[in-house]
């Protein structure tokens, strides 16, 4: 059905952790989303941008920004600025050419890279050094190739997110209690299902593993790999209340790039009508581990010999080759 088509397209900007909508029921609704430029200073160095043959597409590059914070979307606030605002997660969702794939790399927050005019930093502090422009282009230096849209949400809508879509079930790796002031929630090993507060908290926790972070952003996918799941379920797609209901959920902590309009999501979805929760892969970017940086801060080491086969991965649009390679915990040391 058209309107099936039409969904997909924003469900992988919600992977952009965007919505789906039905054009005729949320098109005022989605054009409300608060909208921000992601346009450069123009003397920042930044990868080529693709070219193809005529009559032929490019892959899509969308940079997905989670925060813990209520002011990642504070109405009040220019959303161009952003000061002080460090993302929690970073993911780059990248669409292939063909439409068929939908590949997601997260990085881990704490990766010690170069912010251009600003030295060697973690790349979560991009954000709030230059706001969103400076953020885009240290990813985009990080990956080696251009972001076309963006979308920032904050944690505090998977809550929502969540029960409009009648839970979400994911495979959860470590049996575990959260600690991080959540409810103390105890998380089984295997497959559960997640309500709204138990969600919020299964993204959140990092203190309860002994890797941190790492296993946090393994979580993180895991609750977008069952939310894929969910929101492509004829119980979902089916449902224009609850299509409705999820979106309403996420678009008080959402923003999104301003090229990234619903004309543009709508034919996205149709390109990608093919789409299915198994073409979907993610996995997180090389590391050597952790580390201290000279002036005392714990970091992240970026793996850069196989980062280099990441950003070839991402140029020629065969990011989905490159993850069906990667395991868990290949983002750690190997050998």
């Amino acid at each position: 059905m058209r309107n099936t088509l039409i969904v997909l397209g924003s469900i992988v900007v919600l992977l952009g952790i965007a919505a789906g909508v039905v054009w005729a029921l949320l098109a005022n609704s989605y054009n409300e989303v608060e909208r921000v430029s992601i346009a450069q200073d123009p003397s920042l160095s930044r990868p080529d941008p693709v070219t193809t043959a005529p009559g032929t597409r490019a892959p899509i590059n969308i940079l997905l920004l989670g925060s813990d914070s209520r002011e990642t979307t504070d109405p009040d606030a220019t959303a161009e600025e952003l000061r002080g605002f460090r993302s929690d997660a970073i993911l780059v969702a990248q669409v292939s050419a063909d439409r068929e794939h939908l590949t997601v790399m997260s990085i881990m927050r704490d990766n010690w890279v170069e912010i251009q005019g600003f030295g060697q930093a973690k790349i979560n502090a991009a954000i709030a050094y230059g706001g969103l422009p400076l953020a885009v282009n240290t990813i985009e230096n990080f990956i080696g190739a251009r972001i076309d849209h963006v979308a920032l949400i904050d944690f505090k809508s998977f809550k929502g997110l969540t029960d409009a879509v009648g839970g979400v079930t994911v495979h959860n790796e470590i049996a575990y209690t959260a600690q991080n002031g959540g409810g103390g929630y105890t998380f089984e090993q295997g497959d559960i299902i997640l309500d709204g507060a138990r969600a919020l908290s299964f993204v959140r926790e990092r203190y309860a593993f002994s890797d941190g972070d790492y296993q946090r952003v393994r979580n993180q996918q895991a609750y977008l790999k069952g939310l894929m799941r969910r929101l492509l379920s004829s119980d979902t797609l089916g449902n224009p209340g609850r299509l409705n209901a999820t979106f309403q959920a996420v678009k008080p902590y959402l923003i999104l790039d301003e090229g990234l309009d619903l004309q543009t999501a709508i034919g996205l979805g149709v390109e990608m009508r093919n789409l299915r929760s198994d073409d979907l892969a993610m996995f997180t970017s090389p590391t050597l581990g952790t580390g201290t940086s000279a002036d005392g801060q714990s970091i992240v080491l970026p793996d850069w010999d196989e980062i280099e086969r990441v950003r070839a991965a991402f140029r020629d649009g065969t990011l989905h080759e490159y993850a069906a390679g990667r395991q868990t915990g290949s983002e750690l040391p190997q050998g």
